[in-house]
């Protein structure tokens, strides 16, 4: 059964450098837009920047593996090989990353590879891949 794409709208309190981050950096092909919102392709899915006024807000962390995961974050589950071909890519964009690529459950069920980094306007975003998709679910 394949999955059905999902639409995620997420607010951006600077469009331009968004924008460009979205566009140049994750090379993320872009579709309709505005001057206060533009839609992209986020590996098949639906992803909307939307302009919003900036507000402060604390940073709330999980702690998982001695890291500390943002909340909230978004993201989407890649190839095992796409993967570590996009995590390359962005290293040598000079990505800064909250959490660097590395491997999770090494060897166990679920085996999987994960990164997170923010986008200019500070929202969180996590990238992974399982060494076997079937076990995206598992126990």
């Amino acid at each position: 059964m394949a999955l059905a794409p999902f639409h995620l709208a997420i607010p951006v309190h600077n469009i331009e450098p968004c924008r460009n981050f979205y566009t140049n950096i994750l090379q993320l092909e872009e579709g309709r837009c505005s001057d206060h919102w533009v839609d992209y392709n986020f590996f098949g899915h639906q992803l909307v920047i939307h302009f919003k006024a900036k507000q402060t807000e604390e940073d709330i962390t999980n702690l998982v593996d001695g890291k500390a995961v943002p909340v909230p974050h978004f993201g989407v589950v890649l190839e095992w090989d796409r993967f570590h071909q996009f995590s390359e890519r962005l290293k040598s964009k000079g990505i800064q990353f909250i959490i660097e690529p590395y491997i999770r459950f090494e060897g166990l069920v679920g085996e999987q590879a994960t990164m997170f980094f923010k986008d200019p306007s500070g929202n969180a975003l996590e990238f992974k891949a399982f060494k076997d998709i079937s076990q995206l679910f598992a126990k």
